[in-house]
Formats: structure tokens, C-alpha cells, sequence
């Protein structure tokens, strides 16, 4: 199992293999072959950053049997789902200004695979050599927005405001994402809190079925959906979302 973070130090990018409060920098590309440049900080002296940059992050929609039974949804025969943009990533411990045309913002906690190698109209069988890790979501929703127009549900608008979209901290490689927990809290009290083997579509087949037609690319980040618990975020509140293995990815809504 490896922990790889990005970061910021002294206004140079970076990244590097996390072990505790430890950063074994690397250089080239974290999902070719990384080398060690032989460096090695300490956490408290940079910046957290996002540990990749997807050209697409993915968010599902009912996927947790659940969410389906609680809100008597249909079980899909099919992926749902929809793509946030660039402008909402944000890194764990960025604080996320919620702007006032957002009115209330929903936090969901959820587990993100993240794709280590392009993948094309793959089987579920070999989906699991095109997944690098898995990272910690919230993917915060503005729910006056997204039902703002009775004709026309806005998800992209409603997810994809500034910030809208924080994962990390890091990425975590060698899980069994079936034996995950994904907890979230609100200002310590936990709000969630759900296993992962209760998706409707497992990671390999996720990925499997999302790359049918559509190519999916190292660094792409697929937001597994979300479960029971999911509600308001209230001003200034601090919002983590936990999953052992992985981490904690720590966000304030100002």
C-alpha cells in the first residue's frame, strides 16, 4: 500500500509517496514511473495539494442500495451520472466560499477511484489494472440551484460552483475497496456513515461500463455516489470525509 500526496512548497509543485508526517518526494510521472529525487519533508512544511489533476471527474448519481430503498429510487441498469468541471477541485484543508447564489449547500461524502491508466471499452475483468487508487470525495451539492427550474434538473451548475469538488488528501493504492467505510462529519459530529459494499455498480465494473464509448484518462477521478445521511452544510462549518486506508479530507465552508 502507498499514500501519494501533492503539495506546494515555496511556490513549487510538487508531489511524493506520504509515510506518516513524512514526504518521500518523487519526480516524472506519478502514474508512469516515479523516481525518488532522495528528498524527504515533513508535512508541516508545505502546502496540501490535490494529488492529481483529472481531465474529467466523474460523479454518480444512485448508486448505493440504500439511498435507492430510502428515497424508492429504481435500480439502474446503468452508471448515472455527471462530470464537474476544473474550477471546482479544491485540496484538502482549502477553505470553500459558498456563494450566496448557491443558497444551501449539501455535503456527500463518497469514495473516488482514481484511473491510473487510459481506459476504452474495457471489461470489468480488466478495469482492475486501469485503477490506480482511491481517494476521499465531498461532493458538495447547491441545492436551490439544482431544482431552481422545474423543467430542466441544473446538476452540472449545482456541483460544479468553485470548490464544489475537493478530494484527497491523498491517494491510497493496493485496497479492496469492498471492505471500505466512508464516514463523514460536521464539525466533529459524524453524518455519515455507510459501506462501500453496498454500491449497486463495484468499482471494476464502474469503470468498466463508464468507458464504454468514453475514454477514460490517468488522473480521472470517478466519485462513487453517496448513501444515507448526506444534508446542509452550515456557514464556517468544517466538513471531513474519512475513509481508513485512505485518509481524512478536511474542508471549511466560509
Amino acid at each position: 500500500m502507498a499514500h501519494w500526496i501533492g503539495f506546494t512548497r515555496d511556490g513549487a509543485a510538487g508531489f511524493g509517496r506520504l509515510d506518516g508526517t513524512r514526504i518521500a518526494v518523487h519526480e516524472g510521472d506519478l502514474f508512469g514511473t516515479p523516481v525518488p529525487t532522495g528528498a524527504v519533508l515533513d508535512l508541516a512544511e508545505v502546502t496540501v495539494g490535490l494529488p492529481c489533476r483529472p481531465s474529467k471527474f466523474i460523479a454518480l448519481w444512485n448508486n448505493f442500495r440504500a439511498m435507492a430503498e430510502k428515497q424508492e429510487l429504481a435500480i439502474p441498469e446503468a452508471p448515472l451520472f455527471l462530470l464537474k468541471p476544473a474550477n471546482s477541485y479544491a485540496a484538502s484543508g482549502a477553505a470553500i466560499p459558498v456563494p450566496e447564489a448557491a443558497g444551501r449547500a449539501l455535503y456527500e461524502g463518497e469514495l473516488g477511484i482514481v484511473i491510473g491508466k487510459a481506459a476504452r471499452d474495457v471489461t470489468e475483468a480488466e478495469a482492475v489494472a486501469h485503477i490506480f487508487g482511491y481517494t476521499c470525495v465531498n461532493d458538495v451539492t447547491a441545492l436551490p440551484i439544482l431544482k431552481a427550474d422545474p423543467s430542466f434538473a441544473q446538476w452540472c451548475r449545482s456541483k460544479g460552483l468553485d470548490g464544489f469538488g475537493p478530494f484527497g488528501p491523498v491517494i491510497a493504492t493496493g485496497l479492496d475497496p469492498a471492505t471500505l467505510t466512508v464516514r463523514t462529519l460536521v464539525n466533529g459530529r459524524e453524518r455519515q456513515n455507510y459501506p462501500v459494499s453496498d454500491m449497486i455498480f463495484p468499482a471494476a465494473r464502474l469503470v468498466s461500463m463508464l468507458s464504454q464509448g468514453m475514454t477514460l484518462e490517468p488522473g480521472d477521478v470517478i466519485a462513487c455516489g453517496t448513501s444515507i445521511g448526506s444534508g446542509p452544510i452550515p456557514k464556517g462549518a468544517t466538513v471531513e470525509v474519512a475513509i481508513d486506508g485512505i485518509g481524512i479530507l478536511t474542508n471549511t465552508f466560509v
